[in-house]
């Protein structure tokens, strides 16, 4: 007797390096009649000619089957590195695409999530002839400010995203890069409300953002109204609520030193770098509060103010009456800056 068991035989997946092509990025924007446009480069990690990849599709796993169904090699996820998502699409909201990449126990969570504006694939299509390995240098861009924290740009991953967007009294935010003809320019940090793009702040008010949520650092401030730069900015922040949650007082304490200025002030004279401190004091005091009345004006929390609100042995308020009580709040900003006296720096040699 011959009995015949469909479904039992041991598939295991083709991994041999000479059948499959790892990506090392996806590219999504919207396509036509509601459909995903997935973008890639392949073979991404190959001296052989590189081509452009694109497919419009309903599913976002769909697009890499096609991928699979059009190229000589299986495409494989697991080396991905980045996922750049176009603002168009990231302003509807991104919740489903991130699940899906979520879910995928093939793609690490450290990937990088990156909103692009303008036409990326195009893009592309134009550098592919100057400079094939330019997926490689975005990466290792984004890789060193990640590791360095030099506080000049917003770097996430897919980990801190998915942390921000599913965590209470948190709204999350990624780096926003434009396509422009001399390359792809960093142009500041989008804000999102849940899973949709909201806004974009850039020049003062991004960096303004860096120096009190992000890096608590930055290498330079360029303060052009004031014809000064800060360097080695370094900032500690104390924030101070009172118990009905209708006032905030937010101290930003800063350590720096003057790099560069083009004033008329004497600064080597110790009243006039008093002067030239409280000026600078006032000034990004006027841009802070500016900042913090347009999260007011979204009701976004990216710097995770509402956990302020948490007391011990009481039930937690709830998030959307802590962003009504955030979009009432008089917030008070104050600045302390602690500037380094000016030297000649090579007399110490």
């Amino acid at each position: 007797m011959t009995f015949w068991l469909a479904g039992c035989a041991p598939f295991t997946e083709n991994n041999l390096i000479e059948e499959i092509s790892p990506i090392t990025f996806l590219s999504i924007s919207k396509g036509d009649n509601g459909k995903l446009k997935v973008s890639t480069i392949l073979p991404s990690l190959s001296k052989k000619n590189k081509n452009v990849m694109s497919q419009e599709v309903s599913l976002l796993k769909e697009g890499v089957q096609k991928y699979n169904l059009n190229f000589y090699q299986e495409v494989k996820s697991g080396q991905m590195r980045m996922l750049l998502i176009s603002d168009e699409l990231a302003k509807e909201g991104i919740m489903s695409i991130i699940n899906v990449i979520l879910t995928d126990p093939d793609i690490p969570l450290r990937i990088y999530l990156v909103i692009v504006k303008g036409n990326f694939e195009k893009y592309l299509e134009s550098q592919l002839d100057k400079d094939e390995n330019f997926d490689y240098s975005f990466y290792r861009m984004l890789k060193h400010y990640d590791e360095k924290n030099q506080g000049e740009l917003t770097v996430i991953n897919l980990h801190q995203f998915k942390h921000l967007l599913y965590t209470p009294y948190s709204d999350p935010f990624l780096p926003v890069f434009k396509i422009q003809e001399d390359g792809v320019n960093y142009e500041g940090t989008a804000l999102f409300q849940d899973d949709k793009l909201v806004e974009t702040i850039s020049s003062l008010d991004d960096r303004i953002f860096q120096l009190i949520n992000n890096d608590h650092y930055l290498s330079v401030l360029p303060i052009s109204e004031l014809e000064v730069v800060l360097g080695h900015v370094r900032s500690k922040i104390i924030v101070d609520m009172d118990s009905s949650y209708s006032t905030m007082t937010y101290t930003v304490n800063i350590d720096t030193r003057i790099e560069e200025y083009r004033g008329e002030k004497q600064l080597f004279d110790p009243k006039e770098l008093e002067n030239m401190k409280k000026d600078i004091e006032t000034h990004l005091e006027q841009q802070t509060h500016e900042l913090f009345k347009k999260m007011q004006e979204l009701k976004v929390d990216p710097l995770q103010l509402g956990v302020q609100t948490k007391r011990p042995f009481s039930k937690p308020m709830e998030e959307k009456k802590w962003i009504e009580m955030f979009e009432e709040m008089d917030i008070k900003i104050k600045y302390n800056i602690n500037i380094d006296p000016l030297t000649d720096a090579n007399s110490k040699r």
